[in-house]
């Protein structure tokens, strides 16, 4: 299959150039990608810091080892983990006659995430736009580096896409407006009134994208002492149930607050498979089990 998407600064004359033949090249490749898809599922917030790609990544886990043949893509374009998360290693990635085959992660869940091609952990995504002006052309190639890690890959048939989106409400615009279809969509929270405002715009962005099945998933909703086994809140507030009343959408998972979740995930070994027994492990694969 041959390939002409170029980056900007190859193109002597952006005029002349046929970039929307391109894109909607791609737009049909990623039809006909989609539909040996079972289920596109996404989770997003909205808000960063609230634990959406490790549960993401959990998911996408616990999917696989249920017998599922999961894809999980990073939408992350700037601050991509998933790859990580998943125990997918760097290494330059093949080229198939379908396209760029994905990295395998654990319980075989096939990864797709822009830290798969970046030299080394600290490196930075830059865009080689023109020199005047690249700010314009910034959201552009985002838009179209997304839509390649989702349009060249070579998936192959799955049960389950699940899409990792990155913050802000703009993000999930952006892949509903890419996506043929988006058949769920996991809203991740913490309980704190910060968490609540700002999530409630991806809340709305959600109903007026007309996505079929949206929940919230409430994360770090409590902690258990473990030596009393006592359970304390860790917010005053719970802005994740109010944040389902005033959004009138049902809250799929509590996930309380444990620290082998971050720690086990950030090591590559998602907390359903390293600790299913754990309260925050069963909370997430009861969650798979709704995008199953």
């Amino acid at each position: 299959m041959t390939r002409r998407v170029r980056s900007y600064h190859e193109v002597a004359d952006p005029g002349a150039e046929d970039i929307l033949a391109q894109v909607g090249d791609q737009g049909r490749r990623l039809a006909e990608r989609l539909a040996q898809v079972g289920r596109v599922v996404a989770v997003g917030s909205g808000k960063g810091g609230v634990g959406k790609s490790a549960v993401a990544a959990n998911v996408a886990a616990a999917l696989a080892a249920r017998g599922l043949r999961v894809g999980a893509a990073d939408g992350d374009i700037h601050g991509p983990s998933l790859a990580r998360m998943l125990g997918a290693e760097r290494r330059p990635l093949a080229v198939g006659a379908d396209g760029i085959e994905p990295a395998a992660g654990v319980a075989g869940v096939f990864v797709m995430s822009m830290d798969l091609l970046l030299e080394s952990d600290d490196a930075p995504v830059r865009w080689r736009e023109p020199a005047m002006g690249g700010f314009v052309w910034q959201s552009t190639l985002e838009t179209g580096a997304l839509r390649e890690l989702l349009a060249d890959v070579a998936w192959g048939p799955l049960d389950v896409l699940v899409v990792d989106l990155p913050p802000g409400s703009d993000k999930l615009e952006r892949i509903t407006g890419l996506l043929p279809r988006l058949d769920a969509l996991a809203l991740v929270t913490t309980p704190s009134e910060a968490a609540r405002s700002v999530v409630a715009r991806s809340a709305r962005a959600a109903r007026e994208a007309g996505i079929a099945e949206v929940g919230l998933v409430a994360n770090m909703t409590a902690w258990r002492c473990p030596s009393c086994n006592a359970e304390h809140a860790l917010y005053d507030a719970d802005g994740a149930r109010a944040l389902a009343e005033s959004a009138g959408l049902p809250i799929w998972a509590e996930i309380p607050f444990d620290p082998r979740l971050a720690a086990e995930t950030d090591a590559g070994r998602p907390v359903v498979l390293a600790e299913p027994a754990s309260a925050a492990a069963r909370a997430l694969i009861a969650l798979a089990g709704r995008f199953a």
